[in-house]
Parts: structure tokens; sequence; C-alpha cells
């Protein structure tokens, strides 16, 4: 299973939507609130290419951008292999 890194803030609508699609997906991921560790926020601009809203999600330290593109990654079928690569 890949590994899977979101930051998210608790009051954003996207975050819950991103999380659940996971959670549905039966991925474990760990989640940065950077709003409780605002240090996680600078962290975050810098991974994400200076991607300021959250959540800005994580596969396998491959930036996915936000909700709308997990969801775009899903609905056309990508999402799944990036989650569970295939064994080399």
């Amino acid at each position: 299973m890949a590994k899977v890194e979101i930051y998210t803030s608790p009051f954003c609508g996207f975050c819950w939507r991103a999380k659940a699609l996971l959670k549905d997906k039966g991925v474990d991921f760990e989640e940065f609130d950077v709003m409780l560790h605002p240090r996680r926020r600078a962290e975050m601009l810098e991974r994400a290419n200076g991607g300021h809203t959250v959540p800005q999600i994580f596969i396998d330290d491959e930036h996915v951008g936000g909700c709308d593109d997990l969801l775009a990654l899903d609905a056309r079928g990508r999402l799944d292999p990036m989650l569970d690569p295939p064994a080399a």
C-alpha cells in the first residue's frame, strides 16, 4: 500500500471529502493539521510548490494536489493503481 499524506484543517469541507474517499477505499493516511501545527503550513507550501489551500495530498511523496485533483484521479481510474502499486 502506498504512503499517503494529507495536509488539512478541521473546518475544511474539501479536507473531509478527500479523507472520506481515502477511508472508503480502506487507505491509511497520515494527516497534518496546519491549524493545530502551524509549522506544518510552511512544510506544506514547500512540498506543494506553493500550494496554499488545504487539502494538499501526497501519495508516495508525489504531490497529487487537492480534493478536486484526488476526485479526478479516481474518476479516471488512476487513483487505485497509485494507492496499491504492483509489487516490484
